[in-house]
């Protein structure tokens, strides 16, 4: 499997980018998001990529992050929800808007995505919920990169990524309140407001775990009115 593409792009289409590395053309399916946030035909360019392949369709898709990359993944394991559906809630939500979105239980706004119906929205939340907390810390992790020179590169992709959620403990430990900080940060949070949160939601409720103190977090920052 294809895992990353690095080359400089030959040009950009509605949905799709065709990326030249080394005289090879890789055509890349992208979100709006992600086609807006691109540079112009010529510039280098570094994308996480996700193959599709099938028994009618051999299709690459492009990320930016591997928090966006995994979503798409998770996403597509909902009942309902295939490539098309999974780029169209990541275009309109982003990696950071889909994060939020499933971690408050928020379906209205998956339901935003262009083709998403009331009740196939729903069952993303329900299904997604409890891997969000998981998902939202690998924020930290690296954006794709491009390469500073004409060495571009095709990696492979040999050990996907599969995020696991561990069983609650019985009361919240020190690195509970740690991940769920973490996530915060990772969603543009600034480090007093999330710390401030965190505090509250566990003066409330002690024995709030990991996945229950980032929801109730997100619930205390959310804007009011």
């Amino acid at each position: 499997m294809i895992g990353k593409l690095s080359g400089r792009i030959d040009y950009k289409g509605d949905d799709h980018v065709l990326i030249d590395v080394r005289g090879v053309g890789y055509i890349v399916h992208v979100s709006d998001r992600t086609l807006a946030a691109l540079p112009g035909p010529g510039a280098a360019v570094a994308l996480y990529t996700d193959m599709i392949v099938r028994e009618d369709l051999m299709q690459l898709h492009g990320f930016t992050s591997l928090v966006e990359k995994e979503w798409f993944r998770l996403l597509m394991t909902v009942q309902g929800i295939g490539a098309k559906a999974a780029i169209a809630i990541l275009g309109t939500l982003g990696a950071g808007g889909v994060s939020r979105a499933i971690a408050l239980g928020d379906w209205n706004a998956v339901k935003a995505a262009k083709g998403l119906g009331p009740k196939t929205a729903q069952r993303v939340v329900n299904e997604l919920k409890d891997k969000a907390p998981t998902v939202m810390a690998m924020g930290a992790g690296p954006t794709a990169t491009a390469a500073p020179d004409d060495d571009a590169l095709v990696e492979t992709d040999t050990a996907p990524v599969a995020p696991t959620t561990a069983a609650p403990a019985p009361a919240p430990s020190n690195s509970a309140q740690q991940e769920a900080l973490s996530a915060l940060a990772n969603l543009g949070y600034a480090p007093g407001e999330a710390a401030g949160a965190v505090a509250t939601a566990l003066g409330e409720d002690p024995a709030l775990d990991t996945a229950g103190l980032i929801r109730a977090a997100l619930k205390l920052l959310a804007p009011k009115g």
